[in-house]
């Protein structure tokens, strides 16, 4: 009996000194778990931590110690730029002047479209929105015949599209929204050439990307319901290396730039993208022959957006950050 008091005396001794020793940490940095050291890897990796826990303080004092400074350059600076005039210092904000032209984007051909060519779709019209709220004479925007897939991307990709601002936004279809003897729809197989632009009327853009599957599509739907229709003068101004056949958002800049020039050839050489080819008709005489372009709604000419996906969201200030048979 005493034999095994001693014993289970010498076990609880023995215990207690492998909990002591269980981890130690010695003055250079080594700690030990019972009989196992650190690798050099993981010691260093520990005084790595340890370094950066320490001077964590000392890297919040830099940061705003550059803070300050940079503060107090932009104040020099605008003290050098705008002298004792507090108002000189603001940024001048661009004159703004609405124009009454209306143009409307047809959104009812989402049945015809993979959900890749509505999502191409959703960024031509995002890009149409921010070039509108950045205009000097923005039109009156209309987006008609909202839902279905069209909808379903913009809610998933951009929530913030119900708090666009200068825009309407209809479910209805544009027949319903402005009068028949208004509109005016926008497409390259119509034999009438627009020569300049009615602010009365309302131009409509087929919001379609199709990739050349449904050619002629937004001239037999003008013809259908009686509604007059008219292609851009672009054979008047450009020659292409392509067809005709413009993205959306680039239709839309087109009228965007003519209101505020006043000049279809300067309007379509701001706009048009260089993989077109466009030339000026009375720079080069030879005529090429047009090609088919099979994915003239791609959107490699657009900033995303972003883009990107990543999400392309728009702000309602327009702030950022393809082809429809028109």
């Amino acid at each position: 009996m005493a034999d095994d008091s001693v014993r289970a005396g010498a076990s609880a001794q023995q215990q207690d000194g492998s909990a002591s020793n269980e981890k130690t940490v010695s003055s250079n940095g080594e700690v030990a778990a019972g009989n196992q050291t650190l690798s050099k890897r993981q010691r260093k990796k520990l005084l790595k931590q340890q370094k950066w826990e320490e001077e964590r303080e000392l890297r919040k004092q830099k940061r705003k110690e550059r803070k300050q400074q940079r503060r107090l350059q932009r104040q020099n600076h605008q003290e050098e730029e705008g002298g004792d005039n507090p108002g000189a210092r603001k940024r001048p904000r661009r004159e703004v002047t609405p124009s009454s032209l209306r143009l409307v984007v047809d959104c009812s051909f989402d049945n015809l479209m993979l959900m890749k060519d509505v999502r191409k779709l959703h960024k031509q019209i995002q890009r149409c929105y921010a070039e509108n709220r950045r205009a000097a004479h923005p039109v009156q925007f209309y987006l008609t015949s909202l839902g279905g897939q069209l909808k379903q991307s913009m809610d998933e990709k951009d929530k913030g599209w119900v708090n666009w601002k200068d825009i309407n936004i209809k479910t209805e279809h544009y027949s319903e929204v402005v009068a028949i003897e208004d509109l005016v729809y926008l497409t390259s197989d119509s034999p009438n050439v627009l020569e300049e632009l009615d602010q009365k009327k309302a131009y409509i853009i087929g919001g379609l990307v199709d990739h050349n599957h449904h050619k002629g599509i937004t001239f037999e739907r003008a013809k259908e319901l009686g509604i007059n229709h008219a292609q851009l003068p672009l054979s008047s101004f450009v020659k292409m290396n392509s067809r005709k056949v413009l993205a959306v958002n680039h239709v839309f800049e087109i009228i965007l730039a003519y209101v505020e020039k006043g000049s279809w050839q300067e309007a379509f050489f701001t706009v048009l993208p260089q993989r077109k080819g466009a030339v000026a008709v009375d720079k080069d005489s030879a005529t090429a022959p047009e090609k088919e372009e099979e994915d003239s709604d791609s959107d490699s000419d657009l900033d995303t957006p972003e883009q990107t996906e990543q999400n392309l969201t728009l702000s309602p200030n327009g702030q950022l950050q393809k082809s429809p048979n028109v």
